[in-house]
């Protein structure tokens, strides 16, 4: 069994915020304010080291926090802007101190939070990696050793001897991930930053990321915003809102809720009976299979998915059918699909109850969560009986194994949706 590498027990940050200072409503208020201003300015001074648990100025960045982390575990960590995730990051890199809790790391730390961190600006590429490595407790033959490697990861090979202050943001995240991912340390700590990079370097950290912990069995943490990415790196997400965690388990719960889907509807199946007096159709029972069996949560992209719906008809002489609309967790409609024959020619249905299916085809789903919304609809003249907008949910996975499109690539694969496509042999045409 992995050994415990991070321990964080009831950790919390607090922080004084500045106040929006009073405005008076009157001439004789504000020169009463302004005879006030030295006695209220020393007063303010003179309480700046002393937090009031009820004070407006006071903004608890983290509170409670409690987790731990096994050697090997890729952990995400996600949540909304001023969640917390940073101020953790930077407390368990040891760049700001907790105001109260506990932390064991079993490791050293190697940490790229923001664009330049650790970086001496008037120092050269190559004169940084080796004081980073120094900091990591390196020695100078270890740092010769990674050197080369280091500095072709980056790809700033022709600048490695300028100033840092010099460098681009993106230069200086590429040199960046490169000496943190290179320099061995056994536990990794990326931020957000990596969206500063270009899209050929995000696809090599992605895949570095991924080789670090499962060849060499180190730990990373990674907060990021491409929930395809937390989806395809990480073992357990812990899920931040208001400084506190919410949830702590599995990627494809952690993004439903932080997407804000409840996680009754999460599932494969979903019943529904919500007939009013005036309904003239509606959705029954909606489910997910894959091989005959009823989907959870999860599905490999290998799989084709079939769409079962079970709808009623309350009234004659109605041309009902379903569609479904699917989207990703961004947003992005990626398809739409209607029953064509009752587009093209309405059928009458008669009162009672039917079945529908549709089947979307293996590898044609990215990685990543795909919500599907159901519909039941007639055509001429148009009428929406209903419509549940993403009633369902998956995760789409991949394992890389060298079967689905992505065949054996670790890094950032990029596209809405992912086909397999058949390509022609290869051959010469000397």
């Amino acid at each position: 069994m992995s050994k415990t590498i991070i321990k964080v027990e009831n950790l919390s940050k607090r922080y004084r915020i500045g106040l929006k200072e009073k405005k008076a409503d009157t001439f004789t208020q504000q020169l009463w304010n302004n005879f006030k201003a030295p006695i209220e300015n020393y007063k303010r001074i003179k309480s700046l080291g002393k937090f009031e648990e009820e004070s407006d100025s006071v903004h608890w960045a983290l509170k409670d926090v409690s987790f731990e982390v096994k050697q090997g575990e890729v952990l995400g960590i996600i949540g909304k802007n001023g969640a917390g995730k940073s101020t953790l990051l930077k407390i368990l890199s040891k760049i700001a101190e907790p105001t109260s809790g506990r932390i064991e790391l079993n490791g050293r730390v190697a940490a790229l939070l923001e664009v330049g961190t650790g970086f001496h600006p008037e120092l050269t590429g190559r004169e940084n990696i080796y004081m980073n490595g120094t900091i990591l407790g390196m020695t100078k033959k270890e740092i010769d050793r990674k050197l080369d490697e280091i500095i072709d990861f980056s790809g700033v090979e022709k600048y490695v001897d300028t100033p840092v202050k010099f460098y681009s943001s993106g230069m200086r995240v590429r040199l960046g991930f490169s000496v943190a991912a290179h320099l061995e340390p056994e536990i990794l700590v990326i931020d957000e930053v990596l969206a500063v990079g270009d899209f050929e370097f995000q696809k090599k950290c992605l895949g570095k990321m991924k080789d670090v912990s499962e060849r060499e069995g180190r730990t990373v943490l990674f907060v990021s915003h491409q929930m395809d990415a937390i989806t395809r790196l990480c073992t357990r997400v812990l899920l931040l809102n208001n400084g506190e965690i919410t949830f702590n388990g599995n990627p494809t719960t952690s993004i439903k809720k932080y997407l804000g889907k409840d996680e009754n509807q999460n599932g494969g199946i979903v019943n529904l009976d919500r007939r009013n007096e005036n309904q003239l159709a509606g959705l029954k029972t909606i489910c997910l299979k894959s091989n005959s069996k009823k989907l959870n949560s999860s599905v490999d992209v290998r799989n084709a998915i079939l769409v079962e719906v079970i709808f009623e008809v309350f009234q004659d002489g109605l041309a009902v059918s379903p569609g479904i609309n699917v989207h990703n967790e961004f947003g992005d409609h990626l398809f739409t699909s209607h029953h064509v024959d009752y587009m093209v020619s309405s059928r009458p249905l008669n009162k009672g109850t039917y079945q529908s299916e549709v089947t979307i085809p293996s590898n044609f789903l990215a990685e990543g969560v795909v919500f599907f919304s159901i519909a039941l609809i007639q055509y001429t003249p148009f009428i929406v009986f209903q419509n549940e907008e993403k009633i369902l949910s998956l995760t789409i996975t991949d394992a890389v194994d060298g079967t689905s499109a992505r065949g054996t690539y670790g890094g950032y694969f990029p596209g809405l949706v992912r086909p397999k496509l058949e390509w022609g042999r290869i051959k010469s045409i000397k």
